[in-house]
């Protein structure tokens, strides 16, 4: 299995490839990323000696470079993750998010095609999946939660590109009957994320005894999914999920913001200690609230849990505790 995975040097990304690599020996992947500010290779020195990875830098919006990578590699299958992702910056400056995140992901999608057109047998043993956000369906109220048919409702330019993007990919199952699957997952958590999002964030200003800053009154509802489940429901929505399905991935675990960041500061005051006054929580201090900022999000894994028997493994409290002891120890803590 000849395998490309775009944006391989970003969190979930370099999350995957390590997964990948350490579950399945016959797999080839190359790592197509353009090396943004939110990329980190360094996250993949663990595996630059293996034979099964190589690493090559693109942008996807560039169609005549991914034609050249795509015809190259003759990948079986695509696991597209690539794309600008952190709302704030969607909001002061959406251009990005529409080259990236359509632009992109037409260029993949169509030179792919070309490319498995060209196969002998066809293409639908080729698979292209496509990796998305549960931001596409818009905000719930204080009841209910997102399935796959759930009505799109993007607020963002962010989530608007990518329900963009997810609109293409299923254009082209019905149209050209390409072997598609889409996944929408919920927040992710863990290591390699990058400082600007909402976890990371919070434990730098934590450590650096600066306030830690939290949007209105923090009641902003998220379901959040540790990274290792979500490249698991990646990989066996790949194997197993159904030509032109769309799968919802969450972990059945809703916090409100103010309360996952309480959370965080009593972990490190057991893990680090030395915050203000002897508590990290002195620190928080709540901000102007951001544009479109969607009230609640929760996730009805229903489907890829009774197709695919899929179902999140990790156990909340002691992931985040093992993350935040990753990034305490990534500032010297």
């Amino acid at each position: 299995m000849k395998l490309l995975i775009t944006g391989g040097a970003g969190f979930i990304g370099s999350n995957l490839i390590l997964f990948l690599l350490s579950r399945r020996d016959n797999v080839s992947i190359l790592n197509l990323d353009k090396l943004t500010y939110a990329s980190d290779l360094s996250y993949l020195i663990p595996v630059e000696g293996d034979e099964r990875y190589r690493f090559i830098q693109a942008d996807l919006v560039d169609r005549d470079a991914v034609r050249e990578i795509v015809r190259e590699f003759r990948p079986d299958g695509v696991m597209h993750l690539a794309a600008e992702s952190h709302v704030d910056n969607s909001i002061t400056g959406p251009e990005p998010f529409v080259m990236s995140n359509v632009l992109g992901t037409f260029n993949i999608l169509e030179e792919c095609r070309q490319l498995w057109l060209e196969d002998p047998n066809g293409y639908p043993g080729k698979r292209f999946l496509h990796v998305s956000t549960d931001e596409v369906y818009g905000s719930l109220g204080k009841e209910g939660a997102f399935t796959e048919k759930t009505p799109y409702a993007p607020n963002s330019p962010y989530s608007a590109t990518k329900a963009g993007s997810d609109f293409l990919v299923r254009s082209y199952f019905k149209t050209f009957n390409m072997n598609v699957v889409t996944t929408n997952c919920s927040n992710n958590f863990g290591p390699h994320q990058h400082d600007e999002k909402l976890i990371p964030t919070v434990i730098r200003k934590a450590l650096a005894h600066e306030p830690i800053p939290v949007y209105g009154k923090g009641e902003n509802v998220r379901d959040w999914l540790y990274v290792t489940d979500h490249c698991n429901a990646i990989l066996s929505v790949f194997e197993k999920g159904h030509v032109g399905e769309t799968y919802i991935v969450g972990g059945h675990n809703e916090w409100r913001n103010i309360d996952l960041v309480q959370l965080m500061c009593d972990i490190l005051n057991e893990l680090v200690g030395e915050g203000p006054e002897g508590d990290y929580k002195n620190l928080i201090t709540f901000v102007t609230d951001r544009a479109g900022h969607d009230l609640r999000y929760a996730i009805d894994p229903s489907k890829i849990q009774r197709e695919i028997g899929w179902k999140p493994e990790m156990k909340f409290e002691e992931q985040l505790r093992e993350t935040l002891a990753w990034y305490a120890s990534r500032y010297g803590k």
